[in-house]
């Protein structure tokens, strides 16, 4: 079973590129399903119906979303109603949508979704303690007992945090995959089952016993224009960081080397165990179509 998992699709540059190249790696890697981060798209900040739309006929079957879930309130009614868009778990119970999702095909097991909040320097988003919202969706699953496909993202700045995110979950969960600072992480592994010290496998927490393996990455990177900061034009952010002047942090232009970055994860679909995970990052052709 393989699982194509992309990070933050960052405005035009990011959709474009995406609409190039999901094809061809689509091709090359066959994977069952592909997710993506979707929360930058509209201008880098935020989804718009639109533009889940346009990302889904680009070939994404599902999306997640992060601390620009709500920026644009005209995606409030497709988050309460898509079964395959889910923004963060921890946020409070009464923010539009879901924070969980369960992807289903026939012949393949249901993969189960959540994403999750950091809350280390996230300023401007009320998030409950992200820990404990994983153990309480564990404890939510059917089948408990049973090892199960389940794939955490750790939508967070510190990366303290995602570490720690990742050996919480390890044993657990399939796959743990940070997202939100946009610069691909070089740690793309496989974690052993539990916490090192701890004498054995976490077991507070409850959910399904402990896989032999969870596949792991700090952040994935950005679905984007790579030749910015973070996504955003540099001719705006470097005048703001050296003279202290407000300016617009507009989206790169499309010509800024967008470039779709992410994992391939293989599982074994009878325990859910992560047998490989490698990164990926496939450059876009602006010299082709959708760009030229």
């Amino acid at each position: 079973m393989r699982l194509l998992i992309l990070g933050d699709v960052v405005g035009q540059p990011g959709l474009l590129a995406l609409r190039q190249q999901l094809p061809i790696l689509r091709e090359q890697h066959q994977p069952d399903w592909v997710i993506a981060n979707a929360e930058n798209a509209a201008n880098g900040s935020g989804l718009t119906p639109e533009l889940y739309r346009k990302l889904k006929d680009a070939g994404v079957d599902a999306m997640t979303l992060g601390d620009h879930a709500l920026r644009k309130k005209q995606i409030f009614k497709t988050l309460q109603e898509a079964p395959d868009l889910i923004r963060p778990a921890n946020l409070p119970a009464a923010a539009p949508g879901r924070g969980t999702m369960t992807l289903s095909k026939p012949g393949l097991p249901d993969v189960h979704v959540i994403t999750l909040l950091g809350r280390l320097f996230m300023t401007g988003v009320q998030a409950d303690d992200p820990f404990a919202a994983f153990d309480r969706y564990l404890q939510s699953l059917p089948n408990q007992g049973k090892r199960q496909v389940v794939l955490a993202e750790i939508h967070a700045e510190v990366t303290s945090e995602k570490v720690a995110m990742g050996w919480h979950a390890s044993g657990r969960a399939s796959v743990v995959f940070g997202t939100h600072t946009h610069i691909p992480t070089n740690d793309a592994h496989i974690l052993p089952a539990g916490v090192p010290g701890s004498g054995g496998p976490l077991a507070s927490g409850g959910g399904p016993p402990p896989l032999p393996h969870t596949a792991y990455i700090t952040d994935l990177g950005m679905t984007g224009p790579y030749d910015s900061v973070l996504g955003r034009a540099v001719d705006k952010v470097l005048p703001f960081m050296t003279t202290a002047r407000p300016q617009p942090f507009d989206v790169a232009d499309i010509h800024a080397a967008p470039t779709v970055h992410g994992i391939l994860v293989r599982l074994d679909p009878n325990s859910g165990r992560a047998l490989s995970v490698k990164p990926i990052a496939q450059p876009a052709d602006v010299s082709a179509p959708p760009f030229s």
